[in-house]
């Protein structure tokens, strides 16, 4: 019996050690999300799963599991650079994480004028490329506009599915001391800093840096592990989450 119950607590221990080490890792070193929707598409397609750094801008709440209050504001903190794909608890809640692009650093000037972004007054230039298509199951429009956007030195790829979206013409955006504006690359099918119920995004919220792709699954989940051998794009498996490119 007493060599039973030490067997317990033994395994005990072994179990608060793993879960200890597990929390250590997820909140100082690196955590693991999916992708839940196209608003990060063609960079980020639903059914990614990826891994965020927790180092690249510092440590707040937001590092840890349910934003528990044991650091207030940021430590260690950096700076993130324009183009940078981040994870955000977003403002409303403080709670629901989002996924999208840096695009406006504290006190930038931006407005979006028939779909494309003006920067500090500067337009910024974008070349069409060949249609995305898209392979969700879930979508309506499966031949997508896809363009390549021009940042001063670095640039990426973003979908522009109609004209006249809803958010195509804005009013002009100012960013905030401390704060960032965020845009999905999927311009017309992503809730982001345009919008009010987003708008921007303290310091304090940004939760980590995408770094890469671990695994992926096209129109199946994590679970349904029957699908795997026809779901798994083994082509996107280790890709690195490309947040600028040096314009050539």
């Amino acid at each position: 019996m007493e060599k039973k119950k030490n067997n317990i607590l033994s395994n005990l221990k072994s179990i608060s050690f793993a879960v200890f080490i597990a929390l250590i890792i997820r909140s100082f070193i690196a955590e693991p999300f999916n992708i839940p929707s196209g608003s990060m598409k063609p960079n980020l397609l639903v059914g990614d799963f990826i891994f965020v750094s927790k180092w690249s801008y510092g440590y707040s709440r937001h590092s840890f599991p349910f934003s528990i209050p044991i650091i207030k504001n940021k430590i260690f903190s950096k700076i993130p650079k324009r183009g940078d794909v981040v994870v955000f608890k977003t403002p409303e809640d403080n709670r629901t994480d989002y996924i999208k692009r840096i695009i406006g650093l504290p006190g930038d000037k931006i407005m979006i004028i028939d779909g494309k972004i003006i920067l500090n007054g500067n337009p910024i230039n974008r070349k069409k490329m060949n249609d995305f298509i898209d392979n969700d199951k879930n979508v309506l429009v499966k031949r997508v506009r896809k363009y390549k956007e021009y940042h001063e030195n670095i640039e990426f790829e973003i979908l522009d599915i109609k004209d006249n979206g809803i958010v195509d013409n804005t009013e002009l955006f100012v960013v905030p001391e401390g704060n960032f504006f965020v845009m999905g690359d999927n311009r017309d099918n992503s809730q982001d800093s345009r919008f009010k119920t987003v708008g921007f995004i303290p310091f304090e919220n940004l939760v980590g840096r995408a770094r890469f792709i671990f695994f992926s699954l096209e129109n199946s989940r994590f679970l349904e592990i029957w699908k795997w051998p026809k779901a798994i794009r083994g082509n996107r498996i280790f890709k690195t989450i490309k947040w600028y490119q040096v314009k050539r």
